[in-house]
Order: structure tokens, then sequence, then C-alpha cells
């Protein structure tokens, strides 16, 4: 059997771009956020998946924690921030924000499906998907069902770590999604006090990106404004963060949405009213199906 179905096309959205790591509690899904405010402050549409079911953050980082999504049954509607951010979380369906989610792979690759099928997401140029670490059921159900235009690999400069994160490119690669590089974070940290720069891992020579085989996209040294913050809010956030998010959203945006397979789409005769198949549910959210 494949381990590469057929991809699920959503219509309206024209780039999913993933935050993987195969390590937890290295700032993933702090820099899911500050990509998906980069994108935003760009001016583009943005929405964020957080596909981390057990453990999601995003409704804290980007100020939804006090509301709830909801459903009409048959979809799902995500919340929208301040800054027209589009989220939609699981901890954004729970009355109590400290439940735990203890259910098993099945029940949690399920979610995930229904996230990124059943919600009215409307239409994004982008949409940020937020991975739980590791290389689990969650994980194996997005690679197989999204589109991805690409994945950002987030690490610390540690060898070990880097051994770890080395399962997430290579399942990415199993299963032909871009990855577009990686996201170092930590390696330095800048002092409150005085600005100046302490190195925190010193892996002895920079060479983490290349040792996984990929360019670097940004390092992002350790900021007490962004660590210790409850939100993150854009136009709050010191102009180097939001240089170093830049950086990564440039990367983003050169990224290539993958083209749905010819036999995706129905025939004209069978249902096309556009003449040039965007109303098919697959090229739909192909950008270029219209130009």
């Amino acid at each position: 059997m494949s381990m590469v179905p057929e991809k699920k096309y959503v219509p309206g959205i024209k780039r999913v771009i993933g935050v993987v790591s195969g390590k937890g509690g290295v700032g993933k899904s702090t820099v899911a956020v500050l990509l998906a405010q980069s994108l935003a402050a760009k001016g583009h549409k943005v929405g964020v998946l957080d596909a981390d079911i057990t453990g999601p953050s995003l409704p804290r980082l980007l100020g939804l924690e006090n509301f709830r999504a909801e459903s009409d049954g048959q979809k799902l509607y995500p919340l929208e921030n301040d800054e027209g951010i589009k989220l939609l979380s699981i901890n954004l369906l729970s009355e109590d924000e400290d439940a735990p989610v203890i259910w098993r792979g099945p029940l949690l690759a399920g979610a995930l499906s229904q996230f990124w099928e059943q919600t009215a997401w409307g239409d994004l140029d982008f949409l940020v998907v937020d991975f739980p670490p590791g290389t689990s059921d969650v994980v194996l159900t997005a690679f197989q069902t999204i589109p991805f235009a690409g994945v950002f690999i987030v690490a610390t400069p540690q060898d070990y770590v880097s051994m770890i994160v080395r399962k997430s490119v290579r399942m990415a690669q199993m299963l032909d999604t871009p990855v577009l590089g990686v996201v170092e974070n930590m390696r330095s940290l800048i002092c409150p006090k005085c600005g100046e720069e302490i190195v925190l891992f010193d892996d002895g020579n920079g060479r983490s990106a290349e040792r996984l085989g990929l360019p670097l996209v940004a390092s992002l040294p350790w900021r007490k404004e962004v660590a210790q913050a409850r939100s993150l809010v854009w136009k709050e956030l010191p102009e180097e963060v939001r240089m170093d998010a830049a950086k990564i959203s440039f990367v983003a945006e050169k990224a290539a949405p993958p083209e749905p397979k010819g036999s995706d789409c129905p025939p004209e005769k069978e249902g096309c009213e556009c003449g040039q198949q965007d109303c098919c549910s697959s090229c739909g959210s192909n950008p270029g199906a219209a130009e």
C-alpha cells in the first residue's frame, strides 16, 4: 500500500505551510504564530490550524483563550483574533482549557481530518499548521491528507536534537512533503538587562542545519519578552523579532503550492461551471487554476 495517497484539497486555501519538529520544547508553536503574524502583516489572509491536539497552546498565544468556536453540526467555524488571523484549536471547542485530551491515535488523527476538511476557513492565502512533536498518527495523517506547499523544521542546535529531528525530516521526504528549511531556536539568549547576546547551545561549529541537510532559514535567540508573554501581539514585538519572522514568511511566500492530479478534477461537462475547473474542489485551492 502506498504511503502517499491522494491529498484532499479544500477550496479557497492557496498554500498550507507546516511547522514541525521531532522534539518537544523547541519553540515550535511560537514559530508558527510568528510566521502567521508576519504573513498577516504583509496583507495575506491567514489561518492557523492547531494540530497539537493533546498540547494546544495557540489560543493563548493568539489571544483567543477566553473564546469558544462554534459548529452548526456540519462545519466548524474558526475564531479570528484582532490581527485578522483565523484559528481552530481543540481548546476552542472545550469548556475547560485545563481538561486533558485522553484519546488514542485514531481519534486524534480523526480530529485533525475534521479540522482540515470540515472547517469553514473561507478564502485563505496561507494556512499554517502547528504540529505536535514526533512522528505520531497525527503527523502521518496530516502528511498523507493535506497538500502542503512545504514545512519548516524547528530545532535547537544540539547534536542529539538534530538526530531526533532528522526523523521528522525523513518522514516528510518519504511522504512527498517539501521541507523548506530549518528554523533554529534558542542558540543564544539576549540579556534583558544589558542586551548582550549569550550563547546557550553551542554545538561547536554552528552547523546544525547543515547536519540536517537543509538550508538555515532563521536563527531566533531566546528573548524574555517573547518567551514569557502570555500572548504575542505583533505590533508590540521588538523589531528584531519581526525581522526574524519576516525571513521565515519570505520563504513561505516563495513555496509553490502543489498541483492537483488531473484525475482529481471532474471534467468540465460533469460540473465545472467556470470553464477553468475553478469550481472543482481540488482546483479551487490551486491559485494557478484561474491564471
